[in-house]
C-alpha cells in the first residue's frame, strides 16, 4: 500500500515547479531555496487539502530517531 496519494505527488511535482521556477515563498514571504522545505510545504499543502499523506512526527520518539 502506497503511503503517499497520487494527488499528493502531484501536489509536490506542482510545488517543486515553482520553486525552480522561484516563485515558491515561505510564509513569511521569503523565496524558498531548499529542496526539503519545498516538499514540506507541498505535504503540508496536501495535507490540508485531505490527501493521504503520512502524520508528521512529533514528540520524543522523532526526536530519538533524528539522533
Amino acid at each position: 500500500m502506497a503511503k503517499y496519494s497520487k494527488e499528493a505527488g502531484e501536489k509536490v511535482e506542482e510545488v517543486m515547479h515553482e520553486m525552480k521556477e522561484g516563485k515558491l515563498k515561505t510564509g513569511t514571504g521569503k523565496k524558498v531555496t531548499s529542496r526539503k522545505q519545498a516538499i514540506a510545504i507541498a505535504l503540508s499543502e496536501a495535507r490540508e487539502e485531505g490527501d493521504k499523506v503520512p502524520k508528521k512526527p512529533s514528540g520524543k520518539k522523532a526526536a530519538a530517531k533524528k539522533a
